[in-house]
């Protein structure tokens, strides 16, 4: 018996965890095991053919919300090729739905829940030519009612699919799972209906990541839900990696109000560029934390968040969520403000999504959600936010990332943040305009965007205080993408002097003269009258050097 797992990923560089981990659990007793990998972008038919010619009797996907939907017109069109495949479905979007999908009458067996138990024996069975056995977290169409869900004793049951090479280490990115499950009970996620959390021994944990260093791979994503739930295991991961790492790139999904002070020391040597930490805001109101069951130390977290900025060289990504109960539209505005002013590296906003089998989606009606029936279930509105406030904070969330996160309008927004005096107002204003100029519907080029936001600038200030943000726009230009001498933005002066011209030439040479002559180098030099750290007029340098490796670095000097 041949059997393919595959899946769906939203982007070619992701790859799949559970497939390997299946697989290297399966082993030999299943017969012989495939492993495919597609996109949501690859047309159905490409998709299609490439699995038809794998030749199998069994297909198993694994079902997400991002690809639930293109997973089932696959389905229906591959028991239409051949009716005698034996089709599997598992996966978060299978675990908690079990009647929507035999309704359809075209799959054999689901897979609820942590998915090594039941698949094993579901494809030992059929390998032997034998009737399933109704193990738990195993659904037939004939034994459909839920049956609880299996849980491995040991996580080291599974042989290490990095060690069996059963994982693409080219992609750049890697996801590693040391731990499964949560000891929080927040009602929007999952996770919360796992709380028994089980890690990999040690010794499991550091062979992985050493073959992972070892293979040079760029970016290794735990995909823990709390990765420190124990300060004492984190330490020891932490340590060890700082003692093998050679050139890879870790994320964390982390609690930092767990963070206690001896593993808070540690950090400090983490070097620039290694570690990156998620920490789950989610919302700074009491009463809502409360009511989704989050038990955090907002005192902690930040306390935590402050240290870390301060003291180490952690990217930190602090995340929202608008639409939980019990928070509406200004108090959200203040909970941008609040984590803001945490000075974290990237603030992400999301709404809240209804996920199936999440508590909060059982307790939609209790406080008044509505939210889409379709993937990604995300909420229509609330008893507190009706949907032209979503809409707004979702747009909110988008400026967030254009202006904030991406760091490229740094010298603008540190002004324009101080005058409008909180975050979220400028944002606020910044998203009235955007709807009013209708420009959330267009893609746009680097130099688009920043003729955008001149226009913008124009339309809500004048006089000096036009003069000033013009000029720190062009600044923060400058700085981030390459200015042609005769085509520059109009927010550029250009206007120097033939001593000015003369001056600026001889400070490029003697720059030049002090740095390796490889690649590209130009200039652009520029008029600045308003410049925060010099008073009158100013001429601004911008030296670019492009590197085919490196690509493209900008080098700002004062004459």
């Amino acid at each position: 018996m041949r059997t393919l797992l595959t899946t769906l990923h939203s982007k070619y560089i992701h790859a799949s965890l559970a497939l390997p981990c299946l697989s290297a659990y399966c082993g030999c007793e299943c017969g012989e095991i495939l492993i495919r990998e597609y996109t949501v972008n690859e047309p159905k038919e490409a998709v299609l053919a490439q699995i038809v010619a794998c030749d199998v009797d069994v297909i198993c996907f694994s079902v997400y919300l991002w690809n639930r939907v293109a997973i089932l017109e696959l389905v229906a069109c591959l028991k239409q090729i051949d009716s005698e495949l034996r089709i599997v479905l598992g996966g978060p979007e299978i675990s908690f739905e079990e009647e929507t999908f035999f309704n359809y009458h075209l799959v054999d067996a689901l897979i609820c829940g942590e998915g090594e138990i039941p698949l094993k024996s579901l494809l030992s069975s059929w390998e032997k030519g034998e009737t399933p056995t109704l193990v738990a977290g195993l659904r037939l169409p004939e034994h459909s009612e839920p049956n609880g869900l299996s849980l491995l004793k040991s996580l080291d049951e599974i042989p290490s699919p990095f060690a069996a090479g059963l994982v693409d280490l080219t992609r750049g990115l890697v996801y590693y799972e040391s731990s499964r499950g949560c000891p929080y009970t927040c009602s929007f996620c999952m996770s919360s209906l796992d709380d028994q959390v089980r890690s990999f021994s040690s010794e499991r944990i550091e062979a992985d990541l050493k073959l992972l260093m070892d293979n040079r791979v760029a970016k290794i994503k735990f995909v823990d839900r709390t990765f420190n739930y124990s300060n004492p295991r984190s330490r020891d991961i932490f340590n060890f990696i700082l003692q093998h790492n050679q050139s890879s790139h870790f994320h964390f999904e982390i609690g930092a109000h767990l963070l206690d002070e001896e593993t808070l020391n540690l950090l400090e040597n983490i070097p620039a560029g290694m570690f990156q930490f998620e920490i789950g805001v989610q919302s700074t109101l009491p009463e809502t934390l409360q009511r989704v069951g989050r038990k955090a130390s907002l005192e902690r977290l930040a306390e935590s968040v402050r240290y870390l900025q301060k003291n180490t060289n952690i990217h930190l990504h602090l995340d929202l969520i608008a639409g939980l109960p019990g928070e509406n539209y200004q108090q959200f505005l203040q909970s941008i403000d609040w984590v803001s002013a945490l000075g974290a590296d990237n603030l992400q906003i999301e709404p809240v999504k209804l996920l199936p089998g999440a508590p909060l989606r059982l307790q939609a009606e209790e406080w008044g959600i509505k939210f889409d029936p379709k993937p990604p279930y995300t909420i229509l509105r609330s008893k507190n936010l009706d949907f032209v406030d979503l809409e707004r904070l979702r747009g909110i969330g988008r400026l967030l990332d254009l202006f904030v996160n991406s760091g490229r309008f740094s010298f603008l927004l540190k002004q324009l943040i101080s005058d409008f005096s909180r975050l979220s107002l400028l944002l606020e204003d910044l998203d009235a305009y955007w709807r009013e100029e209708n420009l959330y519907h267009h893609r746009r080029s680097l130099r688009e965007l920043y003729l955008e936001v001149d226009l913008y600038l124009q339309n809500r200030f004048v006089g000096r205080k036009l003069a000033e943000y013009r000029e720190l726009l062009g600044r923060d230009y400058a700085n981030h993408e390459r200015v042609v001498s005769g085509s520059s933005p109009d927010f550029f002066a250009t206007n120097l002097d033939e001593k000015e011209n003369a001056a600026v030439r001889v400070r490029v040479k003697q720059e030049l003269d002090g740095i390796e002559r490889s690649g590209k180098i130009q200039y652009f030099a520029a008029v600045f009258d308003h410049l925060p750290e010099h008073s009158g007029r100013t001429i601004l340098i911008f030296l670019y050097v492009a590197k085919t490796a490196s690509g493209l670095t900008v080098k700002e000097l004062i004459l």
